[in-house]
């Protein structure tokens, strides 16, 4: 990514920045990172997420093809999935009142969509988009404030996914089928750009998806399985490993058909039914040739992936601890983060290349390795004289805030 930077001060920066996403710092915000660093400000890591000349879209092209080197597989398994980060306050762009899974109900949060690549190596983030409801886009004034392009329209979530799976497979990304739960499954466009790429999906539905069967016309998802699966159909299968064992639940699959606009393949609907409770889950499937069930398993087992890159993301690498309030400054931090991970990502891939199954040790993760990188790599030595410096910076800045604060709101008071 070194070529990305037309300068040396900015092209340096981002590598301090890197590794300070790699240290042990307890929050990954551009005061920490500048003090681990050793800057003397947060000035310059904040002109790099904001002002600096650099193209966060190459630099996610760099970090898709370095995934695509370090993890390339030909059947690997492209991830959609989006996250939110709870946030205060109405300025930081694409924030409202909306639900995000992080809480599992509406919060005050931003929320985006994530591309992940996913396969035996390993797994890590691709891409990203970040979500503006229509109370932003419908904004322009208040877009122009938080430095939203004038040609960002609003976009739902599963346009956003397309947009990220299209590039990903214009940039040869080696891949062979796409997953995602029901939010996106749903969506006929997404299921058809898959299929006129000739790329297999297994994509979660609702109960309420409607299927055609052959010997039954148009019938409900959930129907197909308290009408037409005998008894014999379902087989225990495990959807790979957890970090308590095998996966394993009792699955189902019946071959669907396609409208007419679609494209010729295997066509199918998958039910997974949970062994301790009996919950059901739905899967509309596609491949252009035939494949087995156990294939189409592993596929919906990978979804799960992007969660473990989430939780990476969040707890390694700080994806959610930006604290920035503007487009390109999210666009650049978040894309930074994502090859923070990577690079966590290939380490532990070459790693668990020379690992013996024989030891009495678990391979190398990628909380390890990065919990070493800090120890061995980027703990520096500092005077004392350095840290209370940076808190007397700190209690400086956080007294000038308050004094605004208090006044803004007294203001307001009085105008009220």
């Amino acid at each position: 990514m070194a070529g990305r930077f037309g300068r040396v001060e900015p092209r340096r920066q981002a590598r301090t920045f890197l590794l300070g996403l790699l240290s042990d710092v307890d929050s990954r915000n551009c005061w920490s990172l500048a003090e681990q660093s050793g800057d003397v400000s947060p000035r310059r890591m904040q002109r790099l997420l904001g002002e600096a000349v650099w193209d966060a879209g190459k630099v996610r092209d760099d970090l898709r093809g370095y995934v695509a080197a370090t993890l390339g597989d030909p059947q690997g398994v492209l991830v959609l999935d989006d996250t939110g980060d709870l946030k205060k306050g109405a300025d930081t762009v694409g924030v409202q009142r909306q639900y995000t899974g992080t809480a599992g109900r509406i919060e005050n949060a931003q929320v985006a969509v994530f591309l992940a690549y996913a396969t035996a190596a390993g797994r890590a983030l691709i891409d990203r988009e970040l979500y503006l409801p229509r109370s932003w886009t419908d904004d322009r004034a208040r877009c122009a404030a938080a430095g939203v392009p004038d040609d960002v329209g609003f976009a739902t979530k599963t346009v956003l996914g397309r947009r990220m799976l299209a590039r990903a497979f214009d940039a040869g990304i080696p891949a062979a089928w796409v997953t995602a739960d029901e939010a996106y499954g749903g969506d006929q466009s997404l299921r058809k750009d898959l299929q006129h790429r000739g790329i297999g999906y297994v994509l979660a539905v609702a109960k309420s998806h409607h299927v055609v069967i052959a010997t039954a016309g148009e019938v409900r998802a959930d129907t197909v399985v308290a009408d037409l699966l005998p008894s014999r159909a379902w087989q225990r299968l495990s959807a790979g490993a957890g970090a308590k064992g095998e996966r394993d639940y009792d699955w189902a699959w019946i071959s669907i058909t396609a409208p007419a606009a679609e494209q010729p393949g295997q066509h199918a609907l998958l039910v997974r039914r949970r062994i301790s409770d009996g919950e059901l889950a739905y899967y509309r499937c596609y491949s252009p040739e035939p494949v087995t069930l156990k294939a189409l398993v592993r596929v919906a087992g990978i979804r799960w992936m992007v969660e473990e890159c989430f939780q990476a993301g969040k707890g390694e690498t700080g994806l959610d601890q930006h604290q920035v309030r503007r487009w390109k400054s999210w666009h650049r931090y978040t894309t930074l983060v994502m090859l923070a991970h990577a690079i966590l990502t290939a380490i532990t891939v070459t790693a668990g290349a020379t690992h013996d199954p024989a030891d009495d040790l678990i391979p190398l993760t990628v909380n390890e390795i990065r919990h070493l990188f800090a120890k061995l790599v980027l703990t520096p030595t500092r005077t004392a004289a350095y840290w209370l410096t940076w808190s007397d910076w700190r209690r400086r800045h956080q007294a000038r805030a308050k004094i605004s604060h208090y006044r803004r709101r007294q203001t307001i008071d009085n105008h009220a």
